[in-house]
């Protein structure tokens, strides 16, 4: 139940750079919010006008004034920009069409999902599929004869090309139905082109082009197998992966930083793609224990958050403020991309806390060790709509059974001998920093990016350890295993209090708007903390304080899930032996939530069947110090009143649409009879 595994999703998460959750919905909210209301007919105007140098004009302003402002920008989006952007991607002068694509890529990076969603619904990639094989003859012709071709010419184009994938990979995590419409250009091979001519093209747009390789090879089967079906683009992905900084060559845009998010990008896509084909020599490596892990672990280890949020605030204090709209003449109109060095060096911190963010996201993937639940065979799955049926189908029918269960196996054997090892870099990257949410107060971060960043490592932080003690926790794991985990009792005193720690600088105040991100923080380390009380089961000291903060959260929530995962964590607390008071507590808390016991509650199915079986397994040994509760409590006699209410419960689950939780229903119920009859028998 707490397990967060990499797996099918039915529709893609493209995470918001600046978010504007805490703005109220309407367009009079964001009006109020934003100082440049009255910037923005001007805008629409000039989108709209004869003159190039207007059109250009209104377009490097979209993306100027959206820059960190979710009011101004949604604003915009109010005033349909982005289907006035959507068109001049026709416009006849090359600077408007570029200025254009630029202003929609930093719409969709930092509006996310709805934005993305709009330009999908007005058709942009009807404009955008025209441009990919000009970009691609353009790009052969210079590399062929770049003497033949302007500087400023190459710059242009490779320019148009970074906007172009961008927007493309940004739309593939949309939906299920626009990856599907983007897997119609089949891009793959346009995509590593650039990876193949990375020694002689700007790195900023080879690292776009990997990033988009990364998203569109994530649990899509076209892409997979038109990747896995070339031997050359596995071989050129390695080589880039193990290279030694061989990008460190003459010319310009050389970074360090980017060369590392380019290796991580491509070690992600290896890994996307395994099984490899027996025939390619690639194919003799341990994916995850020769190629991901060794690219991963430095990077964790590379960053500190608490440093790297102290120098952002410094920066924001010194930064001088970008030049005004009504400074922004037409002859002197600022390019989209011009950046300060404050700005700048604002822009590289971001960048390599987003490198961190990915690598986690891949290190996720490599710590989900268990194997997936059979999905229920009805027509009652939640989903997105229609079109996501098409995209179980084709990842349904993507790969042979042969292929998912050597992949399975591959990840298996690496991952659980390299789980203990991962835990200690991760413990620093869940601890929050005065920048890693919005302020309670309302409104944004000083710097939303770094705030989205932050937030985002500290959940995909947490995430991984939430899958390294799944897995610890496993059944699976050999007894030997279990118990050399366990008998390290400090190990788990650590990881525990870590995870608490961060709890506590979130805080419990997650309900108000632009708070999502404490929230599911905090639910993702419910289930790190369920985890890791069934690794270290009752050798851990329950805390008064945190009890009652699990009590409150389970109280405080409607998500049945999170109340599992609560109750799950509660009962491994109670079973420290000589903790009796704390497992009193817990006790009489989950037979408030049986029916028929005294002051029950109603309470939803799951979390019901989670605390019968919770009180059975802490009272399933007499022997131990704390069963003096369940005596003198009278448990037994609490327990016998719920068996008929249970029964009528579990009655009331529906066979066919919820089969699997009618079994585990109908499992609790009799356990339930049984456990009564042992007890009673004992005559104590």
């Amino acid at each position: 139940m707490g397990k967060s595994q990499k797996k099918k999703q039915m529709r893609r998460h493209n995470p918001m750079r600046v978010p504007d959750s805490h703005i109220p919905h309407g367009l009079a909210s964001a009006s109020a919010s934003s100082s440049k209301t009255e910037a923005i007919l001007p805008i629409i105007q000039k989108m709209q006008s004869v003159d190039p140098a207007e059109r250009k004009w209104a377009c490097v302003a979209v993306s100027n004034l959206i820059q960190n402002d979710p009011s101004t920008r949604r604003l915009l989006q109010g005033k349909n920009i982005v289907g006035a952007l959507i068109t001049r991607l026709s416009d006849s002068e090359e600077e408007v069409l570029i200025e254009a694509t630029g202003a929609l890529r930093n719409l969709c990076i930092d509006g996310g999902y709805d934005i993305c969603a709009e330009m999908y619904n007005k058709n942009i990639l009807v404009p955008l599929k025209t441009f990919v094989p000009k970009i691609s003859n353009t790009l052969s012709q210079f590399l062929e004869s770049p003497k033949n071709a302007r500087e400023n010419a190459q710059k242009l184009v490779y320019e148009f090309a970074d906007n172009i994938i961008t927007i493309l990979w940004c739309l593939s995590e949309t939906s299920n139905k626009a990856l599907n419409a983007v897997n119609q250009i089949s891009l793959v091979s346009f995509l590593m082109s650039f990876l193949a001519s990375r020694e002689k093209l700007p790195l900023s747009t080879v690292t776009s082009a990997a990033q988009c390789l990364y998203i569109l090879t994530d649990d899509n089967p076209p892409a997979i197998d038109e990747l896995k079906s070339n031997e050359t683009y596995i071989l050129c992905l390695l080589s880039i992966v193990q290279a030694d900084n061989s990008l460190n060559r003459k010319g310009k845009d050389v970074s360090d930083e980017r060369i590392v998010t380019l290796r991580v990008l491509c070690s992600g896509v290896l890994r996307h793609v395994i099984p490899i084909r027996p025939s390619s020599i690639a194919a003799t490596l341990d994916i995850d224990r020769d190629v991901v892990i060794p690219t991963l672990q430095p990077v964790l280890s590379s960053i500190s958050l608490a440093e790297t949020s102290q120098c952002v605030q410094e920066l924001i204090a010194q930064e001088d403020s970008f030049p005004p709209l009504e400074k922004m003449t037409l002859k002197h109109t600022p390019k989209s991309d011009h950046k300060s060095p404050t700005e700048l060096q604002l822009e590289r911190l971001e960048n390599r806390l987003r490198t961190v963010q990915i690598s986690l996201e891949i290190l996720t993937s490599v710590c989900a060790t268990l194997p997936e639940p059979e999905p229920e065979l009805d027509g009652n799955a939640h989903d997105d709509g229609p079109e996501d049926e098409d995209m179980e189908d084709q990842e349904d029918n993507g790969e042979t059974e042969n292929d998912k269960i050597s992949s399975s196996e591959n990840t298996k054997s690496t991952s659980t001998a390299y789980l203990p090892t991962l835990v200690d870099p991760l413990l620093p990257l869940i601890q929050p920093t005065p920048l890693s949410f919005p302020p309670l107060t309302g409104g944004v971060s000083v710097h939303p990016p770094t705030t989205s960043a932050l937030s985002g490592i500290h959940i995909c932080a947490m995430e991984c350890l939430n899958n390294i003690f799944w897995s610890l926790a496993a059944p699976a794991l050999t007894q030997t295993q279990q118990r050399s985990t366990a008998l390290d009792t400090d190990s788990g005193v650590k990881v525990w209090d870590s995870v608490w720690n961060s709890l506590y600088v979130v805080g419990t105040e997650f309900s108000g708007l632009g708070q999502e991100r404490r929230r599911e923080l905090w639910y993702l380390s419910v289930g790190v903390l369920w985890a890791i009380g069934l690794v270290w089961k009752g050798l851990l000291v329950p805390n008064e304080e945190q009890i009652r903060i699990l009590i409150q959260l389970y109280e405080s929530t409607s998500d049945p899930v999170v109340k599992v995962k609560v109750i799950g964590t509660l009962e491994c607390l109670a079973h420290h032996p000589q903790s009796v008071d704390a497992n009193q507590v817990v006790s009489n808390f989950l037979l408030s939530l049986i029916p028929g016991s005294i002051q029950s509650t109603v309470t939803p199915v799951e979390p019901l069947l989670q605390a019968v079986s919770a009180m059975i397994d802490l009272y399933s040994d007499e022997t131990m110090p704390y069963d003096i509760n369940f005596r003198q409590g009278n448990y037994a006699d609490a327990l016998a009143a719920s068996i008929e209410p249970v029964r009528k419960v579990v009655r009331g689950i529906d066979r066919k649409r919820e089969r699997e939780l009618r079994r585990r229903g109908e499992e609790v119920r009799d356990n339930l009879v049984a456990f009564v009859g042992y007890r009673r028998a004992l005559l104590l």
